[in-house]
């Protein structure tokens, strides 16, 4: 096809073409959209319409032939899954999540690995061939899991938590894993007894990979701060967002290059690259720069999955293939909540985490086609359970809903708070200050002074490295745009507090985040009185204009300097300040005025109430 000019890019813009009419279909059907991707593979694979295409040519060209060609841009998409993840995690996270991630995660893995494995030894399989099948099918799919709790809004909870912490020991168990094929590969060659120089040279793979995973935090840590600030500079001189957003894929894609040359997966590096960002004030820019291409790409990987389906395969035994598809998921269902519960998990989390662990994931056919290689896996009997697996894995979403559903009933919220609480981020329920400059920081000052939690955000790096140098909760980034205010919390912030002294950034910023909140408190820095008064017509709940409170506070000093009561002053200041107020809001639509404040009381009243 090389010479017909663009037909070797023909599989890709298929993807996009549908894309472009699957996701708008899934939001409007309201079906989540890991699914509309999965069902896309199927139908646009050489085994759904493709294999009309003899007797319809026109077909070739709306179905994808060729899935090697969207196999690098899957991987890629699950590299910046991973590396997203990473961003909401930091050392200190990882430090506490240690006892779910070494000992429920490992433990998992181990349990349904030797359940699966002693299942397939019970069928006639060898050792070494039914070790592969179970520890293949002892991972979950991180790719899929992922996305559909974070759609469910289920990350944040304990759920969310456990079910990381469990996914995070899989991953760091792919590499000992496949060393544990080789080594049992090398085992059946030589009769059932192993050479201590064979399991040497099996250990010492994991020496380039150790090396590299250190060389990787060292450069990172050293690079990455310099490296974003300068293009952040650049942005803020010429609006040159495009190289932030180069700085972004250059960081997820080297970091899994470099990971994947040290014998570690491209996922691993980019994890690794998202908790070393986590530590700096350039991680909510990043966030929403890289938004954008990670699902893009990880549509990539559920249409690569779903063409991955052999319908003719599962249609010629489909009794076989679902029941094995549905034994594994109950097998390891069932180990994972008993661990769950052992290690302390509520009954409603250790429900939900196991249900939607329970499906195999996307790294059991990494792990087949090696023990395939190494020739220790039957070729048959390992594409069959590859066919159960992949069913399995499209049946995750509707397990996180049946997790969900079987959670409320077997713990009823009036236990809920029983379980186990989720580690909480730092912008949940925190105030949001928008501008760190003088005024910013003051406000930011006299907040930490009453014990109010805040996060900042400033689109000067000077600004923020100087708050951060100071022990402020500062994040370089555009507040103007609403993946920034969604990343930083608004939805569950108690107030937003724009201080900016450019008006058309300020109303830009207003206008975003009313948009987002009906009801969220939004106090704006105002040039002047018409400034204010459109800024009241836009919904803020407060506007403060600095020619008016500049002249209030210089009345305020001359009649106290003059000797009249501070008291009298302070009243008729506040009263003049009120009837400044009204004026404003007199020009502001009536379904408008003291909204935000109106929908705050009604909800404290109802929260009282409950």
């Amino acid at each position: 096809m090389h010479g017909h000019g663009g037909g070797d890019y023909k599989d890709l813009v298929v993807f996009l073409a549908a894309a472009g009419v699957i996701v708008p279909l899934v939001n409007r059907l309201k079906i989540s959209p890991v699914l509309g991707f999965l069902a896309a593979g199927v139908v646009l694979g050489p085994d759904g319409l493709g294999r009309f295409a003899d007797a319809a040519p026109w077909l070739s060209w709306i179905t994808i032939r060729d899935p090697a060609q969207l196999a690098q841009l899957s991987e890629l998409g699950v590299a910046f899954l991973l590396f997203m993840i990473g961003l909401e995690l930091s050392w200190e996270r990882l430090r506490a999540m240690r006892r779910l991630v070494f000992g429920l995660g490992m433990m998992q893995v181990a349990a349904c690995t030797v359940v699966l494995s002693g299942a397939f030894m019970l069928a006639g399989q060898s050792l070494a061939g039914a070790a592969v099948l179970g520890m293949g099918l002892a991972l979950s799919s991180t790719a899929v899991v992922m996305p559909v709790l974070a759609e469910r809004g289920r990350l944040k909870g304990a759920v969310g938590r456990s079910t990381f912490a469990v996914l995070l020991a899989q991953d760091l168990s792919v590499a000992p894993i496949l060393i544990t094929v080789s080594v049992l590969a090398a085992v059946a060659q030589q009769g059932g007894t192993l050479d201590p120089q064979v399991l040497g040279r099996s250990l010492l793979t994991l020496v380039p990979a150790a090396i590299g995973l250190g060389l990787l935090v060292l450069l990172g840590r050293v690079v990455l701060r310099p490296m974003f600030r300068s293009a952040a500079r650049a942005r803020k001189v010429d609006q040159g967002g495009e190289l932030f957003v180069a700085a972004s894929l250059l960081v997820v894609v080297g970091a899994g290059l470099a990971a994947q040359a040290s014998g570690l997966s491209m996922s691993i590096g980019a994890l690794v690259a998202g908790v070393l960002l986590a530590e700096t004030e350039f991680r909510r820019q990043v966030e929403v720069s890289i938004e954008p291409f990670k699902g893009l790409l990880l549509g990539v990987f559920f249409v690569g999955v779903g063409l991955g389906l052999d319908l003719d395969a599962v249609a010629a035994d489909p009794a076989g293939i679902i029941g094995l598809a549905l034994a594994i998921t109950a097998a390891k269902a069932v180990v994972i909540f008993g661990l769950a519960r052992l290690w302390g998990l509520g009954a409603r989390t250790a429900i939900e985490t196991a249900l939607v662990l329970a499906p195999a994931g996307e790294f059991a056919f990494v792990v087949f086609a090696t023990g395939m290689v190494e020739g220790i896996a039957s070729p048959q009997l390992t594409t069959t359970v590859a066919l159960s697996a992949t069913l399995s894995i499209f049946s995750i979403p509707l397990m996180a809903l049946l997790g969900q559903r079987i959670g409320r009933r077997a713990a009823p919220p009036a236990s809920a708070g029983a379980e186990a609480p989720a580690p909480v981020e730092t912008a949940d329920g925190a105030v949001i200050i928008v501008g760190f400059g003088r005024v910013g920081r003051l406000i930011g000052e006299m907040l930490k002074a009453h014990d109010q939690t805040f996060i900042a955000l400033d689109s000067d790096p000077a600004i923020v490295a100087a708050g951060r140098r100071d022990g402020f909760d500062v994040f370089y980034g555009d507040a103007g745009r609403r993946e920034m205010l969604q990343h930083c919390g608004v939805a569950s912030t108690r107030a937003l507090v724009v201080t900016m002294d450019t008006p058309a950034k300020v109303d830009e910023v207003v206008a975003t985040a009313r948009s987002l909140r009906d009801d969220l408190i939004l106090i704006a820095r105002a040039r002047d009185d018409q400034h204010a008064v459109r800024l009241y017509k836009l919904g803020v709940t407060d506007a403060v204009p600095e020619t008016t409170e500049a002249s209030l506070q210089l009345a305020e000093n001359t009649l106290v300097d003059l000797g009249v009561p501070m008291g009298l002053v302070l009243a008729s200041i506040h009263e003049r300040r009120d009837q400044f107020r009204q004026a404003f809001q007199a020009a502001t639509p009536l379904d408008r005025r003291d909204r935000p404040t109106r929908a705050l009381r009604s909800r404290q009243v109802s929260n009282r109430d409950s």
